[in-house]
């Protein structure tokens, strides 16, 4: 026979561009050249397919390329089609099994429970009882006893331990991630505690903080970024880390309820101390700009609607003066001679603070110096223009203003020499409101930074702060209907 007749009836699929074709399975020998019972096929373009490709192979370290073929040989004859001319495919997903350490044969599958356990008529029967021995249909279990693929067992145990420990990865990643919380200084840790919020802010509840919160978060852009334009930190050291924006909040509340010292908030925070000090200058700033737009004079008719009982006999009362003092520390003694109390003996500034009947703060005065009279500070303040001869303004203890307000004024009568009758009824109906009033005054002060001696370095936002502490009165808590 010529060779042209021998070229005539090789198969199609025996050679590539003049090229034979190799198995590039460990242990397998089989070739394209002068073969005409075996096809080879590429590595499939899906990656899930491929994977399993190469594991089943059992190469280390192997890469295939566009030339790389697997035989026929290592495929079960179900998996492989013949074309109507006589090319020969694999179907979709089909997957190499059969190798030389496995003796070209599948292991016979493993018995489920049901048929490993004893039957009572099995164990009767004699013929249960013998051992079925040279049974051709058992199959060695899948093991290499090959030389060349030994490196893909140690392959496959390898993936088995990397799907493991991708696990054990995750599960640590979210362990750390819940520790991290928990230790992490945040308002996120203390949601779920309303004593926690309202021992770090104040605020009574976790719900009422996130109320004042949606009410000051669209002013954000244009007013808090403020300290950040300042310049950069001057720790730029990778334990410094920036905070959001609700989380200074949660420190600037920080620092006025509890009146923690600078220092302290920058290590529960993880920031640089001269950072906190930034913080609670631009959110005094802020918040008095933001509370301080918001009208807060309340008119009689909206006091009438929330009247607690026990003013009955003052139904017309507008509001409650009181005055409230700071203590101060001043290393100036030019300030001192001006802020100096004699008969407290320290420095102190105060200023009045208006409130409705039913708790609601109606009006904040600027700090002033303890030689300042309360009638100057009226007059300064701009109290005076909100009140009206048909108002009536109560008195609390302390303040000593005399008949400058254009308005009816119940002050206590024992502050005078000699009472009537009538007086000494009105100083006992008054006798008892003062524990209310007192609780209405009290919120002022449970901002322990200004019932202790206020620092130096804040004294020049002061008024910024004593304010927004005045007014924050009014979302920290429900109003005080009841006495």
């Amino acid at each position: 026979m010529s060779l042209s007749g021998v070229q005539m009836k090789r198969p199609c699929y025996q050679w590539v561009n003049g090229s034979s074709l190799h198995c590039c399975v460990p242990r397998c020998t089989c070739s394209s050249r002068y073969n005409t019972k075996v096809s080879f096929h590429r590595f499939p373009v899906d990656s899930v397919v491929r994977r399993h490709w190469l594991t089943k192979i059992r190469r280390q370290d192997f890469s295939p390329r566009r030339e790389t073929r697997v035989c026929s040989r290592h495929f079960l004859p179900d998996d492989l089609v013949q074309t109507p001319r006589g090319k020969r495919c694999l179907k979709k997903g089909a997957i190499p099994v059969l190798f030389e350490w496995n003796s070209y044969s599948l292991p016979v599958p493993k018995p489920s429970v049901w048929e490993r356990r004893p039957r009572e008529e099995e164990a009767e029967s004699p013929a249960a009882a013998e051992p079925t021995v040279g049974c051709s249909e058992m199959v060695a279990p899948d093991h290499d006893y090959c030389v060349s693929p030994a490196s893909g067992v140690v392959a496959n145990e390898l993936v088995i331990q990397n799907e493991a420990l991708q696990k054990q990865a995750e599960l640590l990643q979210r362990e750390v991630e819940r520790l991290h919380l928990r230790t992490r200084f945040c308002l996120e840790r203390f949601k779920c505690s309303d004593d926690d919020v309202r021992h770090y802010t104040r605020f009574a509840s976790y719900d009422l903080l996130m109320r004042f919160w949606a009410l000051i978060e669209p002013f954000l852009p244009s007013t808090v970024g403020v300290h950040r334009r300042i310049g950069p930190l001057i720790d730029s050291t990778p334990s410094t880390r920036s905070l959001q924006p609700i989380d200074e909040l949660f420190l600037f509340l920080n620092y006025l309820a509890l009146g923690s010292n600078p220092k302290d908030l920058a290590e529960r925070f993880g920031v640089h101390q001269s950072k906190v000090s930034r913080i609670i200058k631009a959110w005094s700033n802020f918040l008095f700009t933001v509370l301080g737009s918001m009208r807060i004079w309340v008119h009689g008719d909206q006091i009438q609607q929330n009247l607690p009982a026990n003013f009955q006999h003052y139904p017309d009362t507008t509001v409650i003066l009181g005055c409230t003092e700071l203590r101060c520390q001043f290393s100036s003694r030019l300030l001192q001679k001006e802020v100096f109390s004699s008969c407290k003996s320290h420095c102190t500034l105060k200023g009045l603070v208006g409130m409705a009947p039913y708790g609601a703060v109606t009006f904040v005065s600027p700090l002033y110096a303890r030689d300042k009279s309360d009638e100057h500070i009226a007059r300064e303040s701009g109290l005076l223009d909100l009140l009206t001869p048909g108002m009536e303004v109560m008195v609390h203890r302390g303040v000593l203003i005399g008949d400058i307000l254009p308005c009816k004024v119940v002050r206590p009568a024992f502050l005078r020499s000699q009472i009537s009758a009538g007086e000494v009824w009105e100083t006992q109906a008054m006798a008892r409101l003062r524990v209310h009033v007192g609780r209405l005054f009290g919120r002022v002060k449970e901002h322990k930074l200004l019932n202790s001696d206020i620092p130096p370095g804040v004294f020049g936002i002061i008024n910024q702060l004593y304010t927004v502490a005045c007014l924050l009165i009014n979302y920290e808590n429900g109003p005080m209907v009841k006495a």
